[in-house]
């Protein structure tokens, strides 16, 4: 009989770990700063914006330049919970962060191997695999964004297309479970993509700390 497979839980968590200090240690680069605050006010922002369905679209639309600077101001500031319910807020707040984070790495990496001679397919790939990933968490964002209390999201004329009645009500289930189906999957991104931020930033402390000993 073959032996079973074995899943070790403490080599998971310790990715965690290491994802972790390589995340804290990408704060200290500029290209993560600059990625990071972009991907993060862009999210949140756009994320209030979609509060309400495409209602405040629809609205922008009607009131002109001065009228839509003002719903995009107001939707920006929400995002540092101005004018915001707190429990609308913190899924709002939270998501804009792990993406901020992700697309911050994403575009640390990309500038760390772009500088690196001879890059590989697989490197490549890798970074294109990252992308994706990022490309994804932010359709589930858009997808289940919204007011799920209230019944107002994006999902809500599809529900209402599909459940003549009860619409709202499962609309809002469901935007819930994609919310949080995208936050999972840019947690698990997030493992990912820090282990290789951790890897390539102490190997390259180290290759700095070897150039210096042998020019002494």
């Amino acid at each position: 009989m073959g032996k079973k497979l074995k899943f070790n839980w403490r080599k998971w968590l310790d990715g965690f770990a290491l994802a972790g200090k390589g995340i804290l240690l990408a704060t200290k680069e500029r290209k993560f700063q600059i990625g990071f605050v972009v991907a993060f006010l862009f999210f949140g922002t756009l994320m209030n914006l979609l509060a309400g369905g495409m209602s405040k679209f629809q609205l922008m639309g009607a009131v002109g330049i001065g009228g839509t600077m003002k719903i995009i101001g107001d939707a920006l500031i929400g995002v540092f919970g101005v004018n915001m319910i707190f429990m609308e807020w913190v899924p709002v707040f939270t998501i804009a962060v792990l993406q901020g984070i992700l697309i911050g790495l994403i575009v640390f990496l990309w500038d760390k191997k772009r500088k690196q001679p001879g890059t590989t397919d697989n490197e490549t790939n890798t970074n294109s695999a990252n992308v994706e990933k990022a490309g994804i968490i932010t359709g589930l964002i858009a997808l289940g964004a919204g007011c799920p209390t209230c019944g107002t999201t994006l999902l809500t004329p599809l529900m209402g297309a599909i459940f003549s009645t009860g619409g709202l009500a499962a609309s809002g289930v469901i935007s819930g479970i994609v919310t949080a189906v995208a936050i999972i999957i840019a947690i698990l991104a997030l493992r990912r993509i820090g282990e290789e931020a951790y890897v390539i930033i102490i190997n390259e402390r180290y290759m700095r700390r070897r150039a210096e000993r042998e020019k002494k």
